[in-house]
């Protein structure tokens, strides 16, 4: 009598080891998705409140030394338009770096005051 030996195929141990590998890969790919996602996201962010902050800052210097007071104050959230989740600060101190010259800041803040960048310039007379 003969012995079938059929070695054709592969066996359990092989495909759960495969599925195993398999499985870490995708997690891993699964993790740098959500990592890319997550910087575009605060990238997107970040463009926006730059933009609104220069936007400002061109206003004021449009308008020139004289009209740069502190009066412009705060813009809170839901101010802005069709930019509800920041909040927009300006701030001018007259006299500074030296007489005759106004420093201004536009500050814009979102994520509830957790994140913020800021402008900065002087006008002079």
């Amino acid at each position: 009598m003969r012995v079938l030996c059929n070695s054709s195929g592969f066996t359990l141990m092989e495909v759960l080891m495969a599925m195993f590998l398999l499985a870490i890969g995708l997690l891993g790919v699964a993790g740098l998705t959500v990592g890319s996602i997550r910087g575009n996201l605060f990238s997107h962010k970040l463009t926006t409140a730059m933009t609104l902050a220069q936007e400002k800052m061109e206003d004021i210097k449009r308008l020139g030394y004289a009209s740069a007071d502190t009066s412009q104050g705060t813009e809170g959230y839901g101010s802005i338009p069709n930019y509800p989740p920041y909040k927009r600060v300006i701030s001018v101190s007259s006299n500074t770096p030296a007489v005759g010259m106004k420093t201004v800041e536009v500050k814009i803040y979102w994520d509830a005051d957790a994140r913020s960048v800021a402008l900065n310039t002087i006008l002079a007379q």
